[in-house]
């Protein structure tokens, strides 16, 4: 019914005060003057051409348009026109704005509702509240509902529609709980406008609710309703929950089928997708190029080719136009299955691009590293006059990234500017990521504080580039920074900062990202696992480390790398050789890297055995002229005492790096070949690899062997005045043996002087050596001194100083040594040695039984007797104990070394070459005995002690005695 008082109904014109001042500006331009000037709807003859606009200045903020001439202009008509009639005509023309989004229109329209005092019915309410809500005006809206006399469903479902509009799900959905909450009933419209909010804003849980009232209100058997859950399923990953509301409809319709369909390509069950296809087609439903769009990205998705292909082939065969939306499918799925050239091909063969297509196969180009190419085409789609996105310039700065051409990529930043997608998230991404590849990590970190709302990715992009160029301190602030601004890091993001933590070398800001891991519910990630494990086994926490391997369900050869190789520099050798033998256990291949890693264990334990199969390994799979594996095997051969297997080795190589000139080097000094060891330095310099530290470490060791002092001093001068090598201490330690093993003191001291090496406990210990080799008792005291002013825990000290003083009868100062020993705790290192017989290591001991003990003795009275009748006695002087000279020989003839022989010689099994390792350094009465017992048996004898390899043959040693 109509009113004629402006103050009835919804006239009431202090709650929309606000359309008043616009309105009143309205100018009408026409030939004669209106017979109401704030009348817009006077009547005008068709055959007058009027227009009115409403000037700026208006509240909302927007740029007023003009209202269109032809038939959505407003018809001036008399003021007696039926308010109903009027009503009706309002109500269209505000769906009209709210359709376009002019706000300042509608807002017109509004006014004049009110001026006239036309009481609206609940259609004009509705258009209303729709026409507010979708210009995003929500709170106009809200406001309307609230002047409204009685709200009903159909009002209340214009207004969650409109926030939907606006892209504002979850405010859709608060609507429809506050809507609920009055008591209104929702239809089977307003459900589903519900559905399609919590699909916005992913909220599965609240669907499954509503889902429960569409049940209750006997509304599912609607498409609508059946449509909006299945996408909302689908949508958040409920696939089952999808297919289960999908096949229990009545009727499956196109609509239906195209949402399940897309539902399953999305989660990327692309067989899913075609299966549900065929069913369709079975089910006789017409599909159209949307479906076959779905189809293809649900097989790019999975990598479907096959399926993808013959949806392509019955594309053509229904004489489906292969248009933009088709055809950037079909290069979406070419593209992920490598068909670059497919795709391109395709491409050519389609005419009418859109800016879709173009950026599909740029980035198709771009992501298989073709990127010139991907440059190329863009210049092209910018001669065709097709306008750019940001999906475009995201793929051509990732191009312009891959080709390293900062200039082309500085000109491109400069075209988004010129774009305006400057201020774009996934741009911005992008262009950090280009400057970061080409070094300019500071470029990058101002396009990234230029950015009003970085995401997620952008922190992860700082994060890698800070990584990459050793930004260590700015990439730990990044991350603190990130978590402050309440972003929630992902898998890429910890591997990121787990890597900054081990180059810091912080292991408590690792341990406290791991808490972070943990928090968030990613340490049972495959990535953050691997590199939380690579993390702790670099600072040699092998506890934490096994613990992060331990939960791994997938332990690839990386992870079981990882921890062999650590187990191998953190001397567990055994445990190395163990998890090798697990890993093979597991059907895991081991690498170049594995194999070396644990060849370095058998190195370590002389486990020779362990190491030839790895040699056999490494020949079977192909790994053999790896510079790690012919490096490693080297170095193991030649600490198990095989100096000739290393030498073949070497030789036999195609490729020699610095690392294994070294190792082959150092392998011959330490067997007492120093004249190879200074040979093959020289080789090395002929064949242009320069030396470094670790090679003089080796032609200094053998210069000192030798006794070539003069030699020594030479080399070690040339390594600052030649090759610009500062030396180490260790150079300077080796420099003083040299010195001090020829007995040359004066000299020593003047270098030690002169070099300022009075810290350098090295340099002591070598010199408190040569002093109880040469029985320079004063000399050795005050080297013992600095010792125990520096390295007070070392039992060598005690034990060198001790035997000195006995060697000179001084029983008393020797015994005080002794007791000084004692005092502080230090506990002498027992002496041991062990021999490797059948793939068994046997570990001998002085004072320790043996299964075999009783014939170990025998057989060492047997070869007693034997050397005595050529000479041997034994040097008892060496027993520095203040003891009966029976006992003193007895103690010599139970050294571990000989015990070692004696099961060796007792052995059928032995090789022709007997080989004993030994913890500590071999006696003179050891070293002559081996030496006649090799003459006697006509046995070669390998013993390795502390410093170095003793080969005996024919009753001489490789040292020539001097040791």
């Amino acid at each position: 019914m109509e009113s004629t008082s402006a103050s009835s109904g919804f006239c009431n014109q202090h709650s929309f005060q606000f359309l008043s001042a616009p309105i009143l500006q309205v100018q009408i331009f026409s030939r004669q003057q209106p017979r109401n000037p704030f009348n817009v709807f006077a009547t005008v003859s068709s055959s007058q051409q009027r227009s009115w606009t409403i000037p700026e200045g208006d509240l909302s903020g927007r740029n007023h348009r003009t209202v269109p001439q032809t038939e959505k202009n407003i018809e001036l008509e008399p003021l007696n026109v039926a308010s109903k009639r009027r009503l009706k005509r309002y109500s269209s023309l505000l769906g009209d704005c709210a359709m376009r989004g002019a706000l300042n229109e509608g807002k017109a329209i509004h006014c004049h509702q009110i001026k006239n005092g036309v009481d609206p019915d609940s259609h004009f309410w509705v258009s209303l509240i729709n026409f507010y809500a979708k210009c995003g005006h929500s709170s106009y809206a809200r406001q309307v509902l609230g002047e409204m006399p009685e709200q009903d469903v159909v009002s209340w479902t214009a207004l969650i529609q409109g926030s939907i509009a606006q892209g504002n799900g979850k405010q859709g959905v608060d609507l429809f709980c506050e809507m609920r909450k009055k008591g209104i009933i929702p239809t089977e419209f307003t459900v589903a406008t519900c559905l399609k909010a919590c699909s916005m804003c992913w909220d599965v849980s609240f669907g499954k609710q509503v889902h429960a009232e569409a049940i209750k209100e006997g509304l599912l058997s609607d498409v609508f309703i059946a449509s909006g859950l299945v996408n909302l399923y689908a949508k958040c990953g409920e696939i089952n929950l999808a297919d289960k509301v999908f096949f229990c409809m009545p009727e499956q319709n196109e609509v239906l089928w195209n949402v399940l369909i897309n539902g399953h390509a999305q989660v990327g069950d692309g067989q899913g997708a075609f299966r549900l296809f065929c069913e369709m087609i079975n089910s006789e439903v017409e599909f159209s190029e949307f479906t076959l769009s779905s189809v293809l990205k649900g097989c790019a998705n999975s990598r479907e080719l096959r399926d993808g292909q013959l949806v392509h082939c019955l594309a053509i065969k229904r004489g489906f136009e292969i248009d933009k939306f088709l055809c950037s499918s079909l290069i979406d799925i070419y593209s992920k299955c490598d068909l670059v050239d497919d795709a391109l091909r395709l491409f050519y063969m389609i005419t009418d691009h859109d800016v879709v297509s173009w950026s599909a196969m740029i980035s198709c180009l771009e992501k298989h590293g073709r990127s010139s190419e991907a440059i190329k085409l863009f210049y092209l789609m910018r001669h065709t006059g097709v306008e750019l996105n940001q999906f475009t310039f995201s793929s051509v700065v990732s191009a312009a990234a891959e080709l390293g051409d900062l200039f082309y990529g500085e000109s491109i930043h400069a075209c988004i500017f010129k774009y305006g997608f400057e201020s774009n998230v996934s741009v911005s991404n992008a262009l950090i990521g280009m400057y970061i590849k080409n070094g300019c990590v500071d470029d990058g970190y101002r396009v990234f504080e230029a950015m009003t709302e970085p995401d997620l990715v952008s922190w992860n992009t700082m994060l890698s580039g800070f990584q990459a160029y050793d930004y260590f301190e700015s990439g730990s602030n990044i991350f603190r920074q990130m978590l402050v601004e309440g972003f929630t890091p992902n898998m890429y993001t910890f591997v990121s900062i787990l890597r900054f933590c081990s180059n810091l070398l912080d292991i408590n800001f690792g341990k406290q990202v791991h808490a972070q891991i943990v928090k968030n519910s990613l340490d049972g990630n495959e990535y953050v696992g691997k590199a939380l494990l690579d993390m702790y086994a670099k600072f040699r926490y092998m506890e934490e480390s096994y613990m992060v391997f331990a939960k791994l369900i997938n332990r690839d050869v990386f992870t079981w790398t990882v921890m062999i190789t650590s187990f191998a520099q953190t001397e567990q050798e055994e445990k190395a050789i163990k998890f090798f033998n697990s890993m093979q256990q597991e059907g895991v291949r081991p690498n170049e890297f594995t194999i070396a890693g644990c060849l370095s264990g058998c190195s370590q334990i002389t486990a020779t055995e362990s190491g030839r199969q790895l040699h056999s390994m490494a020949i079977k799979s192909g790994f053999l002229p790896d510079m790690f594996v012919s490096g490693a095997l080297v170095d193991m051969y030649a600490k198990c005492g095989f100096i000739e297997d290393a030498e073949t080795i070497f030789k036999g190589l195609v490729r020699r790096d610095k690392v294994l000139w070294n190792t082959m080097i150092c392998g011959f000094s330490l067997h007492g070949q120093g004249d190879k060891a200074l040979e093959t330095f020289q080789k090395m310099k002929d064949e242009g690899n320069l030396p470094d530290e670790v090679t003089f470490l080796g032609v200094l060791s053998a210069c000192s062997h030798m006794g070539l002092v003069e030699e020594g001093k030479q080399h070690f001068n040339s390594m600052s005045n030649v090759y610009a090598i500062t030396p180490r201490d260790e150079h300077y330690a080796c420099m003083v043996d040299i010195l001090s093993r020829a007995g040359r003191f004066a000299e020593v001291e003047s270098f030690v002087e002169e070099m300022k090496l009075t810290s350098n406990a090295l340099v002591w210990e070598n010199v408190l050596g040569a002093c109880a080799k040469h029985g320079n008792v004063k000399y050795g005291e005050r080297a013992a001194q600095k010792l125990f002013e520096l390295k007070r825990e070392t039992d060598s000290t005690y034990i060198l100083l001790s035997n000195m003083f006995a060697s000179k009868g001084r029983w008393a100062e020797a015994k005080k040594v002794r007791a000084l020993m004692s005092n502080h705790g230090v506990k002498k290192e027992p002496g041991c040695s062990w021999v490797e017989m059948n793939n068994n290591v046997h570990v001998f001991v002085s004072d320790a039984a043996h299964p075999q003990t009783g014939e170990i003795h025998l057989k060492l009275e047997e070869l007693g007797e034997k050397l005595r009748l050529i000479g041997y006695v034994p040097q008892i002087e060496h027993v520095l104990h203040d003891v009966p000279d029976r006992e003193k020989e007895e103690h010599l003839n139970h050294h571990s070394e000989k015990l070692a022989l004696a099961f060796a010689l007792l052995s059928n099994s032995h090789t022709k070459t007997i080989r004993i390792f030994k913890n500590l350094r071999i006696c003179r009465d050891c070293h002559n005995f081996m030496k006649i017992v090799s003459k006697i048996t006509s046995q070669e004898i390998v013993i390795r002690d502390t410093n170095r390899f003793h080969s005996f043959k024919d009753g001489s040693c490789s040292c020539q005695d001097y040791w």
